[in-house]
């Protein structure tokens, strides 16, 4: 019947972001260890599921950067260096930093206090070692912020950069607590945009930028040298 084809392909589109989404989620934990391949049908075995939309997310992950195919393989864990994390918080800074003081400068108070739920969300998530929640609040604000410049292209650049540099293991620094500062940061930039102080925002934000350098560098580091009892996709 012709109008049962829309479904099936909704159902299988929603299939592949879930196992896209629970992907990520394993990257982040460092249960999937960059420099290592997964092969499609070891990984659906783990998550219950058909390899197809296993094959499919991967399909996505290897277009933000995160994983790249290894022929009759499976998929290889992209590995960040060093080079790569200070080229990525290179384009970052360069971007975010003017950006911040143009908001600053120009955005509404109530276009600006809108954004205060997020930033707590932020912090919240930290403090209670939810991991997953406390990047999705940190992408939200960081890309609505960044939207007020009225910039759109600028928007889709840094959510790009972002998709590409994951922090890979950091489930192993939120476990020391080292993510609450972070997030704290977020509200003093905030505050330091509500009332105008354009220099002082475009500091906090470079003094974020390099925070994250420091993170994703640690992260790195952290999720090489644990050895988890179980490893997604390990047999």
């Amino acid at each position: 019947m012709p109008h049962l084809k829309p479904q099936v392909i909704s159902v299988q589109t929603h299939l592949r972001d879930q196992v896209a989404n629970a992907l990520r989620a394993a990257l982040i934990a460092g249960e999937l260890r960059p420099g290592v391949v997964y092969s499609a049908p070891s990984l659906a075995a783990e998550l219950g599921v058909s390899a197809t939309p296993v094959r499919e997310a991967m399909l996505d992950l290897a277009r933000e950067g995160l994983v790249e195919a290894v022929r009759n393989k499976g998929f290889r864990i992209t590995e960040m260096t060093d080079r790569d994390l200070d080229e990525f918080t290179e384009i970052r800074t360069l971007i975010e930093v003017p950006t911040v003081g143009r908001v600053a400068r120009s955005a509404r108070a109530e276009q600006l206090e809108a954004l205060r739920p997020l930033a707590r969300q932020i912090v919240t998530a930290a403090e209670e070692h939810d991991v997953l929640a406390y990047l999705e609040a940190d992408h939200r604000f960081h890309l609505e912020l960044l939207a007020l410049a009225g910039n759109q292209h600028l928007v889709e650049v840094v959510a790009d950069l972002r998709k590409r540099s994951r922090l890979y293991g950091l489930a192993n620094l939120d476990e020391s607590g080292r993510l609450v500062a972070s997030a704290q940061e977020h509200i003093e930039l905030l505050d330091l945009i509500v009332a105008g102080k354009a220099r002082e925002a475009e500091k906090c934000m470079r003094r974020h930028l390099a925070h994250i350098r420091t993170l994703w560098a640690d992260g790195r580091a952290d999720a090489k040298a644990a050895e988890p009892a179980l490893r997604l996709g390990d047999r």
